[in-house]
């Protein structure tokens, strides 16, 4: 698995949630998502529903460290916590009394967004030798798609392990594109019905002020990975080119459909 250092301006909304009256989670609950997938917009919205001190900040949960951050689902001492954590036998035990959320985002998109991940100057990991520009931007979105032996896993492999593998189990999948729908019409009775199914399934009741503490968790300066708080030298197309869509296909065919993309 490839870590990343992620520099930039640390958000302030642990400040900014303090005019709310946020209940304290009476069961533990997990953030779970493919990397690249949207995890500081849902982790940013639900911080402001959730009592700050149950706000596991210690580290973003993932598989090598697991072992390391097992507190995180104590039913004894309830947190909301976060991470990329991949299906395991260790995993499904740890969680076995935590509520959980996998968030997923529409492969094709996905690429552009893991693209923009590694030509970041805000993340600093075993790549940084293409930041310059010295491959093509869409030999990069090949190399998203299929991976390199040994570098780094492919689409297929962060899809069916990330996602695919805890759907039919109880956990609660959510898609990226379904949030940000809801989130710019705040408005609508369609989006107050969905923030309290997704805080319902978070064991969270929705507050009458639940509105402001969305738009609140959800602004866009407040996200160091949003793309355009981002500094990338080379463009990357905001569509995936029909090229790249026929290589996630080839790469991963029946993805998009059993994610409910297709």
């Amino acid at each position: 698995m490839t870590f990343a250092i992620i520099r930039g301006q640390p958000d302030t909304l642990d400040e900014a949630g303090r005019k709310f009256e946020r209940p304290r989670l009476t069961t533990p609950v997990f953030l779970n998502s493919v990397p690249k997938s949207g995890t500081h917009l849902i982790r940013n919205i639900l911080r402001m529903f959730v009592a700050e001190e149950q706000h596991w900040n210690r580290e973003y949960i993932q598989h090598p460290i697991l072992r390391q951050s097992l507190d995180a689902f104590s039913a004894a001492k309830p947190w909301i916590s976060w991470g990329h954590l991949l299906f395991s036998d260790d995993a499904a035990i740890a969680l076995r009394e935590t509520r959980h959320i996998v968030l997923v985002r529409d492969p094709y998109d996905w690429v552009g967004a893991r693209t923009r991940f590694y030509l970041a100057e805000e993340f600093q990991g075993p790549f940084n030798h293409l930041k310059s520009g010295q491959m093509p931007v869409e030999d990069m979105m090949n190399m998203m798609i299929l991976g390199l032996p040994g570098k780094l896993p492919g689409l297929l492999d962060m899809y069916t392990f990330n996602a695919v593998a805890w759907m039919g189990t109880r956990a609660v999948m959510v898609k990226y594109e379904d949030i940000v729908e809801q989130v710019n019409d705040l408005s609508s009775a369609r989006a107050e019905r969905y923030f309290t199914r997704l805080l319902g399934d978070c064991g969270v009741d929705l507050p009458a002020d639940w509105r402001e503490r969305v738009e609140t968790g959800a602004d866009r300066k407040q996200s160091r990975t949003a793309s355009e708080n981002l500094s990338i030298a080379v463009e990357v197309p905001k569509e995936l080119p029909e090229a790249q869509k026929r290589l996630v296909d080839f790469a991963a065919p029946g993805l998009r459909q059993v994610l409910g993309y297709a």
